[in-house]
């Protein structure tokens, strides 16, 4: 097993996460604030945008492929290498998906 620290851009936090353990998971653990909702991989809502370094998050099944080199779901997301992180940095998808979406209902 092998440990990597893992900053978040913006803020004075840094955490050490193994190989084998989510950043999401190991975020709760030290007590960080890290959204999140699904834990599955497919909401978005832990979405971080990865300034350094590499994770392996094979059911981040809400991501492109392209998006996969560039945003990390925090809650699959397993660290390769040290990383940097800009929590709550959302990939492209998710601004078309919200653009996609109808128009909520005026109720006056």
């Amino acid at each position: 097993m092998t440990e990597y620290t893992v900053e978040f851009v913006g803020t004075d936090e840094t955490i050490e996460v193994s190989d084998k353990q989510t950043v999401l998971n190991a975020c709760i653990e030290a007590g960080i604030a890290q959204e999140y909702s699904c834990r599955v991989g497919m909401c978005l809502a832990c979405s971080a945008e990865i300034i350094e370094g590499e994770v392996v998050q094979p059911a981040a099944r809400a991501l492109t492929d392209e998006e996969r080199e560039n945003y990390a779901l925090t809650c699959m997301a397993r660290p390769q290498s040290d990383l940097k992180l800009d929590r709550g940095v959302y990939p492209p998808s998710i601004e078309a998906d919200a653009a996609d979406a109808p128009a909520a209902a005026d109720d006056d």
